[in-house]
């Protein structure tokens, strides 16, 4: 399998972090400049340990990267976190970052294409912008964990959340208790 993670400036890094290392295949990485600053205000990682996580990294303004083409393949993408202004860009058709571009692709070429959103509380504009995309075969995550696996830690809410995200491009994991 291989998989595209994106990684936009919303808060949650981590989750983007997470389906790195729980993502099994080749993975490739794209990070835009406010992510990189957002991971190391959030988060005990630095750019250079995230970036190691990836087989394949590109920065935001490489529209030159393989990614950026139809041609290249790949199973499914995930923008995680994705801030509501990429999300905009992407309900509108704005391809001008690699991350933007890619995403794209991805719904031209009718590939698997996961947004995990992480804004609340959310307005009308970002809810149609989220249908437009919904309608054309994204799959919206927002980042709301179950609470019937009982977390008990940041950690088991992060993974709650990047389980569901994994769900819906069904790669294996046991990140949570499923319901019974």
């Amino acid at each position: 399998m291989r998989y595209v993670v994106a990684i936009s400036g919303a808060s949650g890094s981590i989750y983007g972090v997470r389906l790195l290392q729980e993502l099994k295949g080749e993975k490739i990485l794209v990070m835009s400049d406010s992510a990189k600053a957002i991971l190391e205000s959030e988060t005990d990682y630095t750019v250079d340990q995230v970036c190691d996580m990836a087989d394949k990294v590109y920065g935001d303004g490489d529209m030159f990267a393989s990614i950026a083409s139809g041609s290249f393949r790949y199973d499914a993408m995930f923008v995680a976190p994705c801030s509501e202004s990429s999300v905009a860009k992407f309900a509108n058709g704005i391809a001008d970052t690699l991350i933007s571009r890619s995403v794209s692709v991805c719904i031209k070429e009718g590939r698997r294409l996961v947004l995990l959103v992480r804004e609340t509380p959310k307005s009308a504009i970002m809810l149609e912008n989220e249908l437009k995309l919904a309608r054309l075969g994204v799959r919206i995550v927002d980042a709301n964990p179950g609470f019937y696996p009982r977390p008990k830690t940041v950690d088991d809410i992060v993974d709650i959340v990047v389980g569901r995200c994994m769900d819906q491009v069904d790669a294996e994991h046991d990140l949570y208790k499923r319901w019974e």
